[in-house]
């Protein structure tokens, strides 16, 4: 069995974080990104890259971390008590990207790493990741390009695999205490060590290189359409349930903050402007209203092809 590969991982991470960097600021064509270096006095650190009011990307954060520490908190081996005296790495991408024009989906994508090791045990390790979409206006070509892209990417490890790491990213990117989804869904899995290394890192390879060719096409579609004030002020007004989700629900974001982490990295997702209006209700038949009809409840995709 292939023993994990730290170095590789890494290595393949840090190009990923390059590489998305690069393409996102030629499709933008008006901003670069910044780039912040940063370190953990427990181990390990990253780099935070951020591009700021772009022509097309109003805001979009590609970070990668690499940290390490002597042993996890409780709250991490409160659920697998094998990783309980055990030192750990964790590194990975995380990205998200808010675009100027409502006519073009927010998006989220992370692939990642976890390893913790004892000396004389084997140690215990696994990937993660996934994309996902999070549209204002829904387009029926849009969603069906982004989940062809995933399934097309699945493919080659199985045909189960889109269908169960479909499912997992709806049901975990939903918002609870509203009873609706966050977007269309996509990716998501985690905890995946089998059948080896090898395999899985491939696999977190493909999701981490399919990223862009499911995003980048959409933003290329989308980026000259006409918009105006209302459409802005619908953006503001769902990029309220981004800001929900992230901190209530998502898993990340209360680990990072819950375990000391950067708080400027990890809130790097959050939208740059956002509103709340009380009891908000889209007019009948309207363009946001099909937002909540046909395109946040569950569905799939591929059959609309």
């Amino acid at each position: 069995m292939s023993l994990p590969d730290i170095a590789e991982v890494k290595s393949f991470l840090l190009a990923l974080q390059e590489r998305i960097c690069q393409q996102l600021a030629q499709a933008d064509g008006g901003a670069e990104f910044t780039e912040d270096r940063w370190t953990r006095a427990e181990g390990g650190g990253g780099r935070s890259r951020v591009l700021t009011n772009g022509a097309v990307f109003e805001q979009a954060g590609v970070n990668f971390s690499h940290v390490s520490g002597a042993m996890l908190p409780a709250s991490a081996t409160a659920h697998r008590p094998e990783l309980a005296g055990r030192s750990f790495q964790a590194m990975g991408v995380s990205l998200v990207i808010h675009p100027l024009n409502p006519y073009i989906p927010t998006s989220h994508a992370n692939v990642r790493f976890f390893i913790a090791e004892k000396p004389g045990e084997a140690p215990v390790w696994w990937f993660g990741g996934g994309f996902d979409l999070t549209p204002y206006y829904g387009f029926k070509e849009d969603a069906v390009h982004w989940h062809r892209t995933a399934q097309q990417l699945c493919a080659p490890f199985g045909e189960q695999v889109y269908p169960q790491y479909k499912k997992w990213c709806d049901d975990y990117f939903f918002i609870k205490h509203r009873n609706e989804a966050r977007g269309i869904g996509g990716l998501f899995y985690d905890d995946l060590n089998t059948p080896d290394f090898d395999h899985c890192f491939a696999f977190t390879r493909a999701v981490g290189d399919g990223f862009l060719d499911a995003y980048l096409p959409i933003v290329a579609r989308r980026k000259s359409m006409a918009w105006g004030e209302q459409e802005r002020q619908f953006q503001l007004y769902r990029r309220g349930r981004y800001v929900e989700f992230n901190l209530v629900w998502d898993r990340g974001t209360l680990f990072g903050l819950q375990t000391g982490g950067r708080t400027e990295s990890i809130l790097m997702s959050m939208p740059p402007l956002v509103r709340w209006e009380y009891n908000y209700q889209p007019a009948e038949d309207s363009p946001e209203a099909a937002l909540y009809r046909d395109f946040l409840p569950v569905r799939d995709w591929l059959e609309e092809q």
